[in-house]
């Protein structure tokens, strides 16, 4: 019964792409899609650089408070470890994973989306204990890749969570083959992950999915230092981006 739910739900969003196809209807991001009636969280294709579909996961569901409401494009993902976010630069440059479950949407993806465009960054971590926080950031862009896919994070809001992001911004992002933190040794390797390092973490959603607390080796979890300590890892973490009026 429930692969025949989710059947149906891939066949009505596939045939909504077709028809916007048609309708020679081209959005950019999540947001468009929002306002142009789309409710349904689900998978959609977008076009952050004008003219290649690229699949993405849309969070349309509308809560009650503004930074709530739908038109969330899901940038990163982790919720079960089913993915191995070990990976070298070009992975993380195009993208790669389970746009259903755990996926990275691609540095050069994001870079098309913010480089003209405002957004705002929301982070939603749960861990093993069934908690739910966040954090809220005002801007968010990544610059393009010449500049080493540079983090601009800024305008923290508090949702339980606390800020472990801040920490990261204006950093070059750093992969297993490809050093650009300020460390003397790569982070990537150390933390056994890939973020935007610097010396190097007050997070890691790219690390190792360890199931809650392991201080066997430090600091290589998919941890958020300020609401946990670096030894634990989160059940959920997602990243995610709305396009700012």
């Amino acid at each position: 019964m429930a692969m025949k739910v989710f059947a149906v739900a891939l066949l009505s969003v596939l045939m909504g792409f077709m028809v916007s196809i048609s309708d020679g209807f081209q959005p950019v991001d999540c947001s468009e899609l929002y306002k142009s009636g789309e409710t349904v969280s689900g998978i959609y294709s977008i076009y952050p650089a004008g003219d290649i579909p690229v699949w993405v996961y849309c969070e349309m569901i509308s809560g009650g408070k503004d930074e709530d409401n739908g038109g969330w494009t899901v940038i990163q993902r982790r919720m079960d470890g089913s993915v191995n976010f070990y990976r070298a630069w070009n992975q993380y440059k195009r993208g790669f994973g389970n746009v259903q479950g755990e996926y990275w949407l691609g540095l050069e993806n994001m870079y098309q989306l913010t480089r003209n465009r405002n957004y705002t960054l929301r982070v939603d971590l749960e861990d093993f204990k069934a908690n739910k926080v966040f954090a809220l950031y005002s801007s968010f862009s990544v610059g393009p890749e010449a500049a080493g896919y540079k983090l601009h994070v800024s305008g923290f809001k508090n949702g339980g969570a606390g800020d472990s992001l801040s920490f990261h911004n204006g950093q070059k992002f750093t992969t297993l083959d490809k050093d650009q933190d300020v460390r003397a040794g790569n982070c990537a390797k150390l933390r056994l992950g890939a973020f935007w390092y610097k010396d190097c973490l007050e997070t890691n959603p790219n690390g190792v999915y360890i199931r809650g607390e392991d201080g066997t080796h430090f600091a290589i979890g998919n941890v958020w230092l300020k609401w946990k300590k670096n030894n634990v890892g989160m059940k959920f973490i997602c990243m995610k981006i709305r396009r700012v009026s």
